[in-house]
């Protein structure tokens, strides 16, 4: 159980920035960020000196190799890396604004556990959220709410902080197995984040929403795709629902019970 008054009042804060490929984007956005005590690029093996640039743009930043594929695994490989008492998810693309980060702790330190961004708030909004993608949000989002009977105005987004004490919540598969077929766990894909969002409804956290505007990439072009990535969400809510129906296991239990006898959940990296 999360032990809340353990927490301290002044909080040192990590940013976890996944990265591959994102040198062009790293060089503007690591220069931008507030201080804070660690910034982690977990980098997935980039070819486009991604790791060589966030050391230029920022020469104490502290750099991870995920341990399998995809964003899932980098980002359970900068939580296991931090140390700090609130951990940012932090894209590298440049579509979060750094000058955010402060809301999101401040309602950290107000009483919540989970501060889940939302561009469906007054004062926030999207200049990348085409509609087609809009309305496959809400669609899902209302599902989410139904299933784990929250009120979330915005699931499909990525932008959120939370106390590292809750990281065993989260139970996200463990960065120390290393999977020489080169397939991946569930939860080590994009689903991570709906899944984040999913064990935090069941686990009874705090959530309180922040209203965070999404900006557009500022290099590159994005892997997102309207239908497939909803069918992937949708998918994502019906096994986390069904998950959570199921008597409780120890965190990481199926995450090591699917090592051992080889299972693994094949995805698509976006």
């Amino acid at each position: 159980m999360t032990d809340r008054s353990r927490r301290p009042a002044s909080p040192t804060v990590a940013v976890v920035i996944p990265a591959l490929n994102e040198a062009a984007n790293l060089r503007r956005i690591l220069p931008d960020l507030p201080p804070v005590d660690e910034v982690i690029l977990v980098d997935g093996r980039s070819s486009d000196g991604t790791v060589e640039a966030a050391r230029e743009a920022m020469p104490q930043i502290r750099v991870v190799t995920q341990t399998r594929r995809g964003k899932g695994n980098a980002l359970a490989c900068g939580f296991a890396s931090a140390t700090a008492d609130i951990i940012v998810m932090f894209d590298a693309d440049g579509s979060a604004d750094p000058k955010e980060i402060a809301r999101f702790v401040d309602a950290l330190q107000s009483g919540a556990d989970f501060a889940k961004g939302s561009r469906e708030m007054t004062g926030g909004g999207s200049e990348d959220l085409t509609r087609i993608r809009g309305l496959g949000n809400r669609g899902l989002t209302v599902v989410a709410n139904v299933l784990f009977r929250q009120r979330f105005s915005d699931l499909c987004y990525g932008y959120n902080a939370f106390w590292r004490d809750i990281v065993p919540v989260l139970d996200l598969p463990d960065p120390a197995i290393r999977d020489i077929h080169k397939n991946m766990l569930w939860g080590d894909g994009f689903e991570v984040e709906t899944v984040i969002n999913c064990r935090v409804a069941a686990g009874g956290l705090r959530v309180r929403e922040v209203p965070s505007r999404e900006r557009n990439r500022i290099h590159g072009e994005s892997n997102l795709h309207a239908v497939s990535d909803g069918l992937r969400v949708l998918r994502t809510l019906m096994a986390e629902w069904n998950r959570a129906r199921r008597p409780a296991q120890q965190p990481g239990s199926a995450d090591r019970s699917a090592s051992r006898s080889g299972a693994r959940q094949e995805l698509h990296s976006a």
